[in-house]
């Protein structure tokens, strides 16, 4: 994508006071006060890309921060599956039952990208229902699935994403740069995990799609 091309150095100083204005900004909140930290691993973050062409050609780790990109033509991750190109990361070894989670990420999209999955809470496999929450971004908006919009104006800047999942209440509430922005009740299942890259969706979808994400943590609390 055209965008790779420009300064790693620039899109880090731009990082970096996003990070700062964020911190003295405040918010309206801390959305992880009261949680616990989970402890992350390189091996945790596990790429899914298509299956024809090298990761490289879709993926990139530097200076900190993961880069996915996919073209609508792609393939899926592995012949076995028929569903729609993706460059994303699972988070392996963290998948949950009970208590309250949380992925935080401060994330970055370029003007446009669109028709495309940017974080996701995914079900177990083989359960009825795959997610229990999709962020899209279409023209600009993030949006809950294809439906309610969760913030506008996302292109071209750092935001500061964190998602909470209450199992036992079967809930999700997501914050963008620490303001509550939305919150619904979710289908529950069995278990659970986390997922953030791009995965192309079936309408509005642009000709290349990606995404930017940096200091992916996770964290939780028990009941």
């Amino acid at each position: 994508m055209a965008s790779l091309t420009s300064s790693p150095w620039l899109h880090l100083l731009l990082l970096l006071v996003a990070m700062g204005t964020f911190a003295a900004a405040g918010g309206s909140g801390n959305p992880t006060a009261g949680f616990q930290k989970v402890q992350l691993a390189d091996g945790d973050f596990q790429v899914q890309s298509p299956y024809n062409v090298p990761e490289s050609q879709r993926f990139e780790y530097r200076n900190g921060v993961r880069t996915f990109w996919v073209h609508r033509n792609d393939k899926p991750f592995n012949t076995a599956t028929h569903t729609n190109p993706r460059s994303e990361v699972r988070l392996r070894d963290h998948d949950y039952s009970s208590g309250v989670w949380q992925f935080e990420g401060y994330g970055y999209v370029p003007s446009g990208t669109s028709g495309v999955s940017v974080m996701q809470i995914h079900n177990e496999e083989g359960a009825a229902h795959s997610t229990v929450l999709m962020l899209h971004v279409y023209d600009g908006v993030l949006r809950f699935y294809s439906g309610a919009a969760v913030e506008a104006n996302i292109y071209d800047r750092w935001f500061r994403l964190n998602v909470m999942h209450d199992v036992g209440a079967s809930t999700v509430a997501v914050y963008v740069d620490d303001e509550h922005k939305f919150s619904t009740n979710v289908t529950p299942s069995k278990s659970y995990y986390f997922k953030f890259g791009v995965y192309m969706q079936h309408h509005d979808q642009s000709s290349c799609m990606e995404s930017r994400w940096t200091n992916v943590t996770l964290y939780t609390k028990h009941y």
